[in-house]
């Protein structure tokens, strides 16, 4: 027997929950796929066989906590698993029929239909190369990375959320996306993914367990409250210039380097170049000592029906736009494909969030703990201003940030906040470094 063990999940993760078994007892496995799915606070974990068999035992649930190192089940291998094979119930007479519908490419494997699903990918046009042809998540990765098919006449959107029919875009304009939407507006549904949870007839509340993510994400910002002294000030940003950059760039740049320009490459400049003026907002605090970040390692926050993960473009600050926008896209792409590792996870020093992609005006974002700032984006709107003594509509974004006031005083808070605001109305000055 080989046995199927938890294996090491990463910097300081020391337990996971069996999210889901994709092979059932007495199934047969090949060498390197996939047998059971593992949820940690972070990222999802795949364990693979080690050697072709036949999953002899589950010794685990789905939703159970397991520990690194823990045996989740046993393989046989040999003269083990053909007599696990020779032992399993005959198949009655006339159903050949049953087994060959069962061996289309239509019956896909639960993380398969997940994946695809997130990747708008039909399980029918995915060939399986499981037992049976049944078709795995690798098989419909592997499918999404194929040239792309023509795009069908209703606008879709590629959101980190689990993916639902009838998608209802809003005005691009009126939307600073997020990375994972690849500046693209969410569709109202997406941007609600528990509100597709419908309850089933005839019950009046439905009780489910926390997952491990959800409960580390509860305890993460609980931390963040008690251990800071959280505070939030708030500014707002005329978009008009930097929405006519990015309007005559928007097209060369996607031509000529393949990738979308969005707004947060505009803010990620302005928001490093902000940090370099004032350092104490990219600072930590270690013990009583300050310990100063002399880089920018940008967490972009994003949001999913499995709860709130922050990916890391490391040295931010050192990166053009097309290159920030470039490693963001890659980024967002394993978030999507749940393909992200901890080193994606792990580093931050300053973050983003965008609730503008979700429709929110105004809000207080609570800190990426032990970080000590955080920004926060939302919807653009016109709105009437003061123009030089005229009343003119102009698309206004408020912009917002929460700070540990501990280190970080309301006067270097705001400062940090109004240059932002500076570099976001006039984007040339971003050159200037």
């Amino acid at each position: 027997m080989i046995a199927i063990k938890v294996p090491p999940l990463g910097e300081s993760i020391v337990e996971a929950t069996v999210a889901r078994w994709l092979k059932r007892e007495g199934d047969a496995v090949s060498q390197g796929e996939t047998l059971v799915e593992l949820e940690t606070d972070k990222i999802t974990v795949e364990v693979p066989a080690l050697q072709a068999g036949v999953l002899a035992k589950q010794q685990h649930k789905e939703g159970d906590v397991v520990k690194v190192g823990e045996e989740l089940g046993e393989i046989a291998e040999g003269a083990g698993s053909a007599a696990l094979r020779d032992a399993a119930p005959a198949a009655p007479a006339g159903s050949a029929a049953l087994r060959d519908a069962a061996a289309a490419p239509a019956q896909v494997a639960p993380a398969a239909r997940r994946a695809a699903a997130e990747a708008r990918i039909d399980p029918a046009t995915v060939t399986g190369t499981a037992r049976g042809g049944v078709v795995t998540k690798t098989d419909v990765l592997a499918a999404g990375q194929e040239p792309a098919r023509p795009a069908p006449s209703t606008p879709v959107s590629a959101p980190v959320s689990a993916p639902v029919s009838a998608p209802l875009p809003a005005p691009e304009s009126r939307f600073p996306q997020a990375a994972a939407t690849g500046g693209r507006p969410l569709p109202a549904a997406e941007r609600f993914p528990q509100a597709l949870q419908a309850p089933r007839p005839g019950a009046s509340e439905t009780r489910e367990p926390m997952s491990t993510r959800r409960k580390r994400i509860a305890e993460n910002l609980l931390q963040a409250q008690h251990a800071t002294a959280h505070l939030t000030t708030f500014n707002e940003v005329d978009m008009s210039a930097v929405s006519a950059v990015r309007a005559r760039l928007r097209e060369r740049v996607e031509k000529e380097h393949g990738v979308k320009l969005t707004f947060m490459p505009f803010f990620a400049k302005a928001a490093s170049m902000a940090l370099a003026a004032y350092p104490i907002v990219n600072a930590q605090i270690d013990g009583t000592d300050i310990v100063y970040k002399h880089y920018v390692n940008l967490g972009i926050a994003v949001a999913s029906d499995q709860g709130l993960v922050v990916p890391v473009v490391k040295d931010a600050d050192r990166k053009g736009m097309i290159e920030f926008s470039r490693d963001l896209s890659a980024i967002a792409t394993r978030a999507r494909d749940g393909k992200l590792t901890m080193d994606d996870l792990t580093g931050g020093t300053f973050t983003i969030t965008n609730g503008g992609v979700f429709g929110s005006l105004v809000s207080t974002p609570i800190l990426n703990y032990p970080q000590v700032g955080i920004l926060g984006l939302h919807k653009i709107q016109d709105r009437p201003v003061a123009i030089d003594g005229r009343v003119e509509i102009r698309p206004m974004m408020f912009i917002a940030l929460s700070y540990d006031h501990r280190i970080v005083d309301g006067q270097q808070a705001v400062l940090f906040l109004v240059r932002v605001k500076e570099l976001m109305e006039d984007p040339a000055a971003m050159l200037i470094d």
